[in-house]
């Protein structure tokens, strides 16, 4: 039978097709900087997209169905093969796949033109296609316990299906049902694998530094609980996101997760960003919930679109940073550390976020925090196009990422 890498060492196309993270991250990348620059000059009124949203509605669906969708894609293409011991979908296939994604993205940009039923078929039809595909892998390699990654890929594509009705309707979609359900379904996807990945990954990390204590084994009992209250507050939220029954269900799930989070030794992580960065980008699920929560329950100091921030560019956008980090030097060869050139995206997608959350409470500073917030997002993602694109171009590893 033909090992994974014979099938990738085959591959004589393209390095960039020859594993799943390879397009999706770099496309990831380059969207996520390019969408930021466009709206930054949207704001300023130098710039007006030919797209049926209102503009904060194109910002926000593009981030959350766009780039959320590129990295979810290169995310379960690589993991899946491990999770089945299948064989990877490299070449064609793969193009293919991404090139639905990139029809979704230029679909929905020019969509003033467009028939809404016709945008919202090309837009989907990448995470349907992809969700197929997985589910094929996986029962085929009977891996059972991983098809709740699918539902809640199902359930993202849901409201991505949602977003398009409420925007074709003349809806206001960036604080629709279609925004929550797919921003919902990212946070369980985020509680569910992170929990996962980054007790495992400190754990090891850990133990080749001596002894120490180590985190706790991921989902023991107490991980089950704090799990089910999360979706069910995310339900609570995506139904009735201003009831004082919300705001009480997600403050109460964000101390657990708070909890949660603290059981896995991050603080004893600071001499490796690749590992402090899985915990810090998970702080903001626990805050994110809390935030949101007491907003509900008071009128709040930040207003709700600043707070939401939080799960949107904080939990979202910091956690698939650092797992797009993470997988390109593992899989390319490279030594899993990160170098001046990775923290500082680290930090400045950091920056992005509170300066946005600043924005809510600051509005005389208001344009100028937006103006920071924007730049910022830009340098992380841009700076890991810079630093990691060249990576995924190549077929054989280098020995070193120039100023990563």
């Amino acid at each position: 039978m033909t090992s994974t890498a014979e099938q990738m060492r085959s591959w004589r196309g393209p390095a960039v097709l020859s594993f799943g993270f390879r397009p999706f991250f770099l496309g990831a990348g380059l969207w996520a900087a390019g969408v930021m620059a466009l709206w930054v000059l949207m704001l300023t009124g130098a710039l007006s997209l030919p797209t049926g949203f209102d503009p904060v509605s194109w910002h926000a669906h593009e981030f959350l169905f766009g780039y959320l969708a590129a990295v979810i894609a290169g995310f379960m293409l690589t993991a899946v093969p491990n999770w089945t011991g299948r064989l990877p979908i490299v070449g064609w296939p793969l193009a293919s796949l991404a090139a639905l994604w990139l029809l979704g993205r230029v679909a929905v940009l020019v969509s003033a033109g467009v028939s809404p039923m016709a945008v919202a078929l090309m837009d989907l039809a990448m995470p349907v296609v992809l969700g197929a595909v997985m589910l094929r892998e996986i029962v085929a390699g009977k891996n059972w316990r991983n098809l709740i990654v699918l539902v809640m890929l199902a359930v993202f594509a849901l409201g991505n299906g949602l977003f398009h009705w409420e925007a074709a309707r003349g809806d206001y979609a960036a604080q629709g049902y279609g925004l929550r359900v797919g921003l919902a379904a990212v946070v369980m996807m985020i509680a569910v694998i992170g929990g996962r990945i980054i007790p495992s990954f400190t754990r090891n990390w850990l133990a080749r530094r001596g002894p120490g204590r180590l985190p706790v084994p991921p989902m023991q009992r107490f991980d089950k609980l704090a799990l089910l209250l999360l979706l069910g507050a995310l339900g609570m939220w995506v139904a009735r996101p201003d009831g004082l029954a919300t705001g009480g269900a997600l403050v109460v799930a964000g101390a657990c997760h708070a909890m949660r989070l603290a059981r896995w030794a991050g603080d004893r992580t600071g001499a490796e960003p690749l590992v402090w960065v899985l915990h810090l980008a998970y702080a903001f699920v626990p805050l994110g919930a809390l935030a949101i929560g007491l907003e509900g329950l008071s009128s709040g100091i930040f207003g709700m679109a600043a707070v939401q921030h939080l799960w949107m560019a904080g939990a979202a956008g910091l956690m698939t940073l650092a797992v797009m980090t993470r997988a390109t030097l593992g899989h390319t060869g490279r030594a899993l550390t990160a170098g001046r050139g990775t923290v500082a995206i680290y930090l400045a997608l950091v920056v992005s976020v509170l300066a946005r959350l600043a924005a809510g409470v600051l509005p005389a500073e208001a344009g100028m925090l937006h103006a920071l917030s924007g730049a910022a997002w830009i340098g992380a993602f841009g700076g890991f196009a810079v630093l990691y694109g060249p990576l995924m171009l190549r077929q054989k590893p280098a020995k070193t990422i120039p100023a990563a």
